[in-house]
């Protein structure tokens, strides 16, 4: 009977709980502050070549709800690599970018869906190689794309990152005599990339 009573109060409570969560709602508000990130890990090994592969990205950002419906926020990324051949390093990449961005949100596919078009740019720095043969490359990124968030909790969710629509990027190395390169791409077919390159990561509410 106990056993009974225990199992019923904690249902009550559990439900209580539960209602009390789905009245606070779902989304962002005008004074909101979110932290945002997503981490990738890549790790591959050809025994036939003996050939191994790492990589590491993390890229963190942070915004802030200037209404219910637009945020500005600040980026960051960092990102490493090496491969090695018979034991012996043969590459190594490593890179920092930071930046800023918008973000509004125009569409609410039911009420833990929210859909949203970010625009922002970032500069980086990257370098590649082996020692006295690594090479330095500085870039610069601006761009404009659309993403989702799904709130499993009012303060918890999924961001997807689903394509982009427009973006322009210059590079240039630390090798005498470059002298940079431009290039600009525009997918209008929005619909094309959403689900062929998407990025996924998780958003906190404050």
């Amino acid at each position: 009977m106990k056993k009974v009573l225990l199992s019923a109060v904690a249902l009550v409570a559990f439900t209580f709980a539960n209602a009390q969560e789905e009245s606070k709602g779902f989304g962002f508000s005008k004074q909101d502050i979110f932290v945002e990130g997503s981490f990738t890990m890549n790790s591959t090994n050809d025994k036939n070549t003996e050939v191994k592969t790492n990589s590491m990205e993390f890229t963190p950002k942070a915004g802030y709800f200037l209404s219910d419906k637009f945020a500005v926020g600040l980026s960051f990324g960092i990102e490493s690599g090496k491969t090695t051949t018979s034991g012996t390093e043969t590459s190594k990449l490593s890179g920092f970018h930071f930046g800023a961005f918008g973000r509004y949100y125009f569409l609410e596919l039911g009420q833990r869906f929210k859909t949203y078009t970010e625009f922002g740019f970032n500069l980086g720095s990257d370098k590649n190689g082996i020692g006295s043969a690594a090479v330095k490359t500085n870039t610069f990124d601006l761009g404009a794309g659309l993403g989702m968030n799904y709130f499993v909790t009012p303060k918890i969710a999924i961001s997807f990152g689903l394509g982009n629509v427009i973006n322009y990027g210059t590079s240039k190395t630390d090798i005498s005599g470059d002298k940079g390169e431009n290039e600009m791409n525009m997918n209008l077919n929005v619909f094309n990339n959403f689900f062929t390159t998407p990025t996924f990561g998780l958003t906190y509410k404050f």
